[in-house]
C-alpha cells in the first residue's frame, strides 16, 4: 500500500505504518468504543509487526536521511507540515469528539500540537545553525599556547525515539515529542495508547500523506507495544506519558537499564494550586483562582496530567471558595460535545470512569463531597449509562494533613479543597505530592509569590504566578509551553519531555572535543582562534558563496589622540569622568589618566574593517559577546583583526549570515576589545 492509502472503513482495524507501508493485523483486534454513544469506533492490534524490524528500519532509513538536513531545513519541513495539519484540522476535530471532547477540548488538542511544531520551526531557525552539527558552549582553553583547545558539540543520537503516548492528547502529546525528537535529526516510533488511537492514526495518516517528511522519520504502532522495548539500544531513547507505575515499570525495563537508554517520563501528579491570603472575595485574584479552577476541573473532563487536583485556600477563606466553586461548577452543562451549549464532554472510555469512581472513594475516606454526584449526572443530548459521563466533583477535606489527597489522584473533573494557614504551611503541602509538573500560586502579593514559588519550586517542572496584571496572556495552569520544560520531579516522573531547545538536545549526544584549533574548526564548522586564516581580497567583496571560514583582513593602525576623545564626549553626550576629567580619571585605580569611550574603540575598528563601496554585505545587525579588556589611553595605536567564524545561509532567502571575530589591538599586542560582529551576505555576486 501506498504511505498514504485509506483502507476501506468496513476494515474499522486501526492500522500501523511501520517499515515504509501501512499495515493491517490478521487478527480481529479489541474494540474501541465511542465515549459518548458507546458504540463501536474501531478495533485496534499490532499482531504481525516485527518491533525489531521497525526500529531498525528507523534507525537504517529514517536517521541517515534526516541527518543529511540541516537543522533549518528541518525546522522548515517542521513549519511546512503544520501548515498542512492546520488545512485539515476538521478531519481531526471530528475525530477527536468521539473522544468525548468538546469543540474547545479538541481545539486545545489539536490546534496545541500544530502550535507546537511552529514554535519548534521559529526556535530551530532562530536559535540553531544552518547545519548539522551544534556547538554547545564556548571554546575552553587546554593549554597555554593556545595549540590544545576544547570544546561540547552535539550531534544526533543514532538510534530511534520511542514515543510512548497517553489517552487524553491523541494529538498534541504525540506532535510535543515528535517535533524535538525531527529537530534534533532522530527519527519517531509513536505508540499512542489505545483507547483514542484512532485519532492519532488519523493524525499519522496527515503527517504522510503531507509527502513532507523523509521516509522512516514517522512510524506508528497502533495496540500493543509487546517486545517494543526488548530491542531498544544505547543509541535510542523513550519518552512515556502516563501513569507514575506504568512508568517505573518501564523505566526498570531490562533492556532500558542494560543500555543506559535516555528514558523520560511525564506522569500524573498532584498538581495544585494556591489562592494568597490577599486574595480575598471581590479581589481580581480571587475571581482569577475560582475561574481557573473550575477550568482545570473541567477541560477534556479533567483528564490532564497537568489539572488541578489539591486546591489550597487560606484557611479563614474555605467557605467563600468553597461557594463561588459551586456556584460556577453549576453552570457547566455535561453532555454530547457535538451541542455547542454543553462546556463538559465525557470520559474517554466507560473504563477511565470507572477508574476514577474508585479513586474518588478513597478521596472521600479524607473529606466530604460539596459539589456533584460520582454516580449519577444530568447529561444533554446523550445517555449518561452508555456514554462515559461523569459529574464534576469538588471535594473539601478540612485537615490538610491527612494523606490521600496528598496520594491519590483521581483522573478526571476532580479536585479537594484544603485549607492553609502560613507561606511555609503550604509549601510544606504542596511538596507532599512528591513531585508535580505544575503548580500555581494565585496573589497579587509578589513577596507571598516569591516565598512560595522559591519554597516549593524543587517538587515542581513548572510554577505559574497568575494576578491581575498578566491574566489576560497567561495560558493558564494546565497548557504547557513547548519554550519551556515541561515535566517534574519524583511522582511526576523525574524528565523535562518539553522545553525549547533543551528538547532538541534532549535526543543528541554530547561529546567534548580536544583539539588543535585548526582541527576544532573543522570539525565544528566554526572559526577557532588559532586556527589558520586567510588573508587576500578583502571578505567584504565576497558573496556567501565564495567567502570561507577563516577569511580574514587585518586593518590599522589608528592613532588614537586626546581631540578623539574630547570631541566623542561631546558629539555622544557621554562626558563620564573617565574620558573628561584628567584629575578624577587619574585617581581611578582601573584607569590611571583619561581613557578613551570603549564605544569609540569599536567605531574606530569598524572604520578600519570596512569596506565601504556597495557589495556582497548588505548590512550590520549587530554585535555580541563585546568585552572591553585593556584601556585605551590618547597615543594608543589600534589594530583590528576581522575573521569569518561562521557561515549561515538563510533557507528562504538570498542571503545568508556571517559572524565575524573581531579582535582590536594595541600597538603591544594586547586585545583591547573583543567581539562578534553579524553582517548580513548576499548568496551570490551582484551580475
Amino acid at each position: 500500500m501506498s504511505r498514504h492509502a485509506t483502507p476501506p472503513m468496513s476494515t474499522r482495524l486501526l492500522r500501523s505504518y511501520v517499515g515504509g507501508e501501512w499495515r493491517t493485523a490478521a487478527d480481529e483486534g479489541t474494540p474501541l468504543h465511542d465515549a459518548v454513544t458507546g458504540e463501536e469506533v474501531a478495533r485496534v492490534s499490532s499482531t504481525g509487526i516485527d518491533m525489531g524490524a521497525a526500529l531498525e528500519y528507523g534507525r537504517r532509513v529514517g536517521g541517515p536521511a534526516l541527518r543529511e538536513l540541516t537543522f533549518h531545513q528541518r525546522a522548515a519541513l517542521l513549519k511546512a507540515l503544520a501548515s498542512h495539519l492546520r488545512e485539515h484540522r476538521d478531519e481531526l476535530y471530528a475525530l477527536s469528539a468521539r473522544t468525548g471532547a468538546t469543540r474547545g477540548d479538541s481545539m486545545f488538542d489539536v490546534d496545541g500540537g500544530i502550535g507546537v511544531l511552529f514554535s519548534y520551526s521559529s526556535k530551530g531557525r532562530r536559535e540553531l545553525p544552518n547545519d548539522t552539527v551544534y556547538l554547545d558552549g564556548a571554546v575552553e582553553p587546554l593549554g597555554k599556547a593556545g595549540t590544545f583547545v576544547g570544546r561540547h558539540i552535539a550531534t544526533p543520537l543514532r538510534g530511534v525515539a520511542v514515543q510512548i503516548n497517553a489517552f487524553n492528547f491523541p494529538v498534541w502529546g504525540p506532535l510535543e515529542k515528535f517535533a524535538p525528537a525531527f529537530l534534533a535529526g532522530v527519527p519517531s516510533l509513536v505508540k499512542p495508547a489505545s483507547q483514542t488511537a484512532y485519532l492519532t492514526e488519523k493524525l499519522a495518516e496527515l503527517m504522510l500523506a503531507s509527502e513532507l517528511l523523509p521516509e522512516g522519520s514517522l512510524q506508528l504502532v497502533c495496540g500493543s507495544a509487546g517486545d517494543l522495548l526488548d530491542h531498544v539500544t544505547e543509541q535510542d531513547l523513550v519518552s512515556f506519558t502516563g501513569s507514575a507505575a506504568t512508568a517505573r515499570r518501564l523505566r526498570a525495563h531490562p533492556a532500558v537499564v542494560r543500555n543506559a537508554v535516555r528514558f523520560n517520563a511525564e506522569a500524573d501528579s498532584l498538581n495544585c494550586s494556591i489562592l494568597g491570603p490577599d486574595a480575598t472575595p471581590g479581589t481580581a485574584e480571587f475571581d482569577l483562582y475560582v475561574k481557573q479552577l473550575v477550568t482545570e476541573m473541567t477541560v477534556k473532563a479533567g483528564q490532564k496530567c497537568t489539572a488541578i487536583r489539591r486546591a489550597f485556600v487560606p484557611a479563614e477563606l474555605l467557605d467563600d471558595v468553597q461557594e463561588a466553586v459551586c456556584e460556577r461548577l453549576a453552570r457547566i452543562s455535561v453532555g454530547d460535545p457535538s451541542n455547542p451549549d454543553v462546556r463538559m464532554g465525557a470520559l474517554a472510555s466507560l473504563e477511565q470512569r470507572e477508574e476514577v469512581r474508585r479513586s474518588l472513594k478513597a478521596l472521600s475516606d479524607a473529606g466530604r463531597i460539596v459539589f456533584g454526584d460520582p454516580d449519577h449526572v444530568e447529561v444533554v443530548g446523550a445517555d449518561a449509562e452508555r456514554g462515559a459521563f461523569l459529574s464534576p466533583v469538588l471535594l473539601r477535606a478540612d485537615d490538610p494533613q491527612r494523606a490521600e489527597p496528598h496520594e491519590v489522584e483521581a483522573f478526571g473533573p476532580v479536585s479537594t479543597l484544603l485549607p492553609y494557614t502560613s507561606a511555609e504551611q503550604v509549601v510544606e503541602l504542596a511538596a507532599r505530592g512528591q513531585g508535580s509538573l505544575v503548580g500555581s500560586v494565585v496573589t497579587g502579593d509578589a513577596e507571598f509569590a516569591r516565598d512560595v514559588v522559591l519554597g516549593a519550586a524543587p517538587w515542581h517542572g513548572r510554577m505559574l504566578v497568575l494576578d491581575a496584571d498578566d491574566a489576560k496572556e497567561s495560558t493558564g495552569h494546565g497548557s504547557p509551553l513547548p519554550m519551556l520544560v515541561h515535566g517534574g520531579p519524583g511522582r511526576a516522573g523525574g524528565g523535562e519531555e518539553l522545553g525549547g531547545i533543551r528538547a532538541v538536545l534532549h535526543h543528541m549526544q554530547r561529546t567534548a572535543v580536544q583539539a588543535s584549533p585548526k582541527v576544532l574548526t573543522a570539525v565544528g564548522n566554526s572559526w577557532v582562534p588559532g586556527a589558520p586564516r586567510s588573508e587576500g581580497v578583502h571578505p567584504f567583496r565576497k558573496s556567501l558563496a565564495e567567502l570561507r571560514i577563516g577569511d580574514s583582513v587585518v586593518a590599522g593602525p589608528r592613532i588614537v589622540t586626546d581631540s578623539d576623545v574630547a570631541h566623542f564626549a561631546e558629539f555622544t553626550g557621554d562626558t563620564f569622568y573617565a574620558h573628561t576629567d584628567e584629575a578624577a580619571a587619574a585617581a581611578n585605580p582601573l584607569f590611571g589618566g583619561i581613557v578613551a569611550h570603549g564605544y569609540l574603540v569599536v567605531s574606530f575598528a569598524a572604520g578600519l574593517f570596512v569596506s565601504p563601496e556597495p557589495g556582497p554585505v548588505l548590512a550590520n545587525y549587530g554585535l555580541e559577546n563585546l568585552r572591553f579588556l585593556t584601556p585605551v589611553k590618547p597615543g594608543d595605536e589600534l589594530t583590528v583583526t576581522l575573521t569569518c567564524k561562521q557561515i549561515t545561509p538563510r533557507e528562504n532567502a538570498d542571503y545568508g549570515e556571517v559572524r565575524w571575530d573581531a579582535d582590536v589591538t594595541n600597538a603591544a599586542g594586547d586585545s583591547v576589545a573583543k567581539y562578534d560582529v553579524l553582517t548580513l551576505v548576499a548568496k551570490e555576486a551582484a551580475r
